[in-house]
């Protein structure tokens, strides 16, 4: 989901009133009710106060609040005016026809009232004092309204931005001195704005309702997006009542080493949790049963092994035979730091033609080797690296501080110079597409701090791709490879419309490259949600691997949910 500048999501709105269908209050009404689905889905309350200011962003907070009167038990409205006539003429039209009769506040000292104090005592507090077109400071009677939000101790809820944010803004809210609402909640409307990704605005729920708005022709100014369960649902649309596991792919995993049986295990299942038709795991043979015990659905297979119980350089034919008929490789997991398995894994890696995702240890093979990973004509025809902070100061040769001081360069930089898609793992996960797309992925914490977690990963990454390709190749053996790719109702889902559209100037061997990139995003967003439901169910400390595996039905059912309602979580 795109990151739109206030002024993009101001052309989008333009774009969208210019039909006849469509005006200023029809959308409002469509925020307002989108305001009460987010907080009754989220937020347990009696009794609720809106405080709303004159703008459109008040009377989204009326209609919310109208909304509500239907669970609450007592609803209180505040405006910030002396009458309706001070409201702006889309809100005193919204305002005309609900039945409110609101509480008027025109100077600071009404916040002293005992009205007005008993309504700010209110379960659940609704901030819509000021929107994405607010600039700050706050003044006046407004910034004098936020003071009173942030004394009360009801659960508070900002539309569109919490007051006093300003919506363009790219650093953490705690860096600046700025005044604005401390919020448990925010819901935004038509896309994403900077702050809601970079400004660390709250630790609970951000969500985004597009209104019915698609704003695919406006311009791309910060050239990033913000992932959310739209990415999944288009990466892993509902199964055909006929569906067969060859269309969702066959995955093989290079992995482990002896005493590291269990990573090799987690990124199998990983793959097969996330729907991949078929996963076979190569491993050292003297692993290979224990591998195999984890599930009776993983295939095995036993490659010759170092005296150390690493995989040999021995066991290259074997690998070679194994790839014929798969549709993705995952390399790294728990392969050790073996010299003979280094050398191993580049050349497979730099051979290699099918699609791939190098792990942990397959990405340490190239310390000090990136160069190797530089596109070439034998190269694999996608690839996907998922480095953690210090795997990507190993890569780049440069220090974990430089790597985190600015992760998205870093990111962009790597994807760049190797031509593949970068996943750069950590709080905020940066995925830097081959493309050239960029995406900021919001889910997730510190539960997986944890061994196992990437490789979970790599498995989930491994079969989003599965299923991309596998997909892809199934639909052209029905249709043309012109058609499959260029005809939106062929994709996954409508809501890939939008990046079609943006896309449309790009042959289609790019169009096919940043569809991959997509489902890579996707998978990132997926683990991290999953590791969202473990922590809720368990708490952080207990998670562990395994726990996020059980929880990725969760997470499915979630974005699909998400699908349904048109409410996407930025983090949950």
């Amino acid at each position: 989901m795109r990151i739109l500048t206030s002024n993009e999501v101001r052309q989008a709105e333009q774009e969208a009133i210019s039909r006849p269908e469509v005006s200023t209050q029809v959308l409002m009404r469509r925020a307002g009710h989108a305001v009460a689905q987010f907080c009754i889905a989220n937020f347990k309350f009696n009794s609720v106060c809106a405080v709303c200011g004159k703008g459109n962003n008040g009377g989204d907070g009326l209609i919310a609040a109208a909304a509500l009167r239907e669970l609450a038990e007592k609803v209180w409205v505040i405006i910030l005016a002396k009458d309706a006539s001070g409201l702006s003429a889309d809100s005193a039209a919204v305002f005309s026809q609900l039945d409110l009769d609101p509480i008027w506040v025109a100077a600071e000292s009404d916040f002293d009232n005992a009205e007005v104090q008993s309504a700010l005592g209110a379960d659940l507090i609704l901030d819509a004092i000021v929107g994405t077109g607010f600039k700050p400071p706050l003044r006046g009677l407004a910034k004098r309204a936020v003071d009173a939000i942030n004394d009360a101790f009801g659960t508070v809820v900002s539309v569109d931005l919490p007051s006093g944010v300003d919506a363009d803004r790219k650093t953490p809210m705690h860096q600046g001195d700025e005044v604005a609402v401390f919020a448990q909640g925010i819901i935004t409307f038509i896309a994403p704005k900077p702050a809601h990704a970079f400004g660390q605005l709250t630790s609970g729920p951000i969500a985004v309702s597009e209104i019915g708005v698609q704003p695919a022709l406006v311009s791309d100014e910060t050239g990033m997006q913000v992932i959310t369960g739209q990415e999944v649902g288009i990466t892993f649309p509902p199964r055909a009542q006929d569906a067969h596991k060859g269309q969702f792919g066959h995955v093989l995993v290079i992995a482990g080493s002896l005493g590291k049986a269990g990573a090799a295990g987690l990124a199998g299942m990983a793959a097969l949790r996330t729907g991949a038709g078929l996963v076979t795991v190569a491993c050292p043979k003297s692993i290979q049963s224990t591998v195999a015990g984890f599930a009776p659905e993983l295939m095995t297979e036993g490659l010759p092994e170092t005296d150390d119980g690493c995989i040999a350089g021995a066991a290259v034919e074997k690998i070679a035979a194994l790839l014929a008929g798969k549709d993705v490789v995952i390399i790294g997991p728990g392969l050790s730091r073996n010299p003979e398995t280094e050398s191993l894994v580049r050349q497979l890696v730099t051979q290699s033609r099918l699609p791939l995702v190098l792990d942990a240890d397959g990405l340490n093979a190239f310390a000090g080797h990136f160069n190797e990973l530089k596109p070439h004509a034998n190269a694999s025809s996608f690839r996907v690296l998922t480095p953690h902070p210090g795997e990507a100061a190993r890569l780049a040769g440069i220090s974990t501080a430089e790597i985190q001081a600015d992760r998205v360069a870093v990111a962009r930089n790597m994807a760049s110079t190797s031509g593949s898609c970068v996943v750069l793992k950590g709080s905020r996960t940066v995925v830097a597409g081959a493309s050239g797309e960029t995406w900021i992925n919001m889910s997730g914490n510190p539960a997986l701090a944890k061994g196992g977690s990437g490789d979970v990963l790599s498995g989930i990454i491994g079969a989003a791709l599965a299923r991309r390709i596998a997909g892809r190749s199934h639909a052209n053996s029905r249709h043309s490879a012109e058609s499959a790719a260029t005809t939106p109702s062929n994709f996954a889902d409508r809501r890939v419309q939008e990046y079609w559209d943006r896309k449309m100037e790009r042959n289609t061997a790019q169009m096919n490259g940043f569809l991959k990139d997509v489902s890579v995003a996707a998978a990132v967003h997926l683990h991290g949600l999953a590791a969202d439901f473990a922590r809720d169910l368990l708490q952080e400390n207990t998670v562990v691997a395994s726990d996020v595996l059980a929880a990725l039905s969760d997470g499915f059912r979630e974005c699909g949910l998400q699908m349904e309602r048109g409410l996407f979580y930025l983090q949950k």
